[in-house]
């Protein structure tokens, strides 16, 4: 089997999220609140689910309550394996 046919993580498109920053106490890394809604299976109601990551801004660039597009990156420390997509 040909090393090119298989799906590795060098060949995926990054994962792409928008939401709040909500911390930006931290040097070169803000905090962002990504907030999405899911159906439950039985009830068919939507349920608010957030998650929350930590996001790599080199130079303190976002504030809080600001809404800002991620992207998946590699691992830049032990937390953070987004970064701020720039426009």
């Amino acid at each position: 089997m040909n090393s090119t046919t298989h799906n590795t993580q060098a060949n995926r498109k990054p994962r792409r999220l928008s939401g709040v920053v909500v911390s930006d106490k931290m040097k070169d890394t803000i905090v962002v609140e990504v907030t999405r809604y899911v159906k439950h299976l039985r009830y068919k109601k939507y349920r608010k689910i957030t998650k929350r990551y930590k996001v790599h801004d080199a130079g303190n660039t976002k504030k809080v309550e600001e809404k800002v597009d991620i992207e998946e990156c590699k691992p830049v420390s032990k937390d953070k394996r987004f970064k701020v997509k720039s426009p």
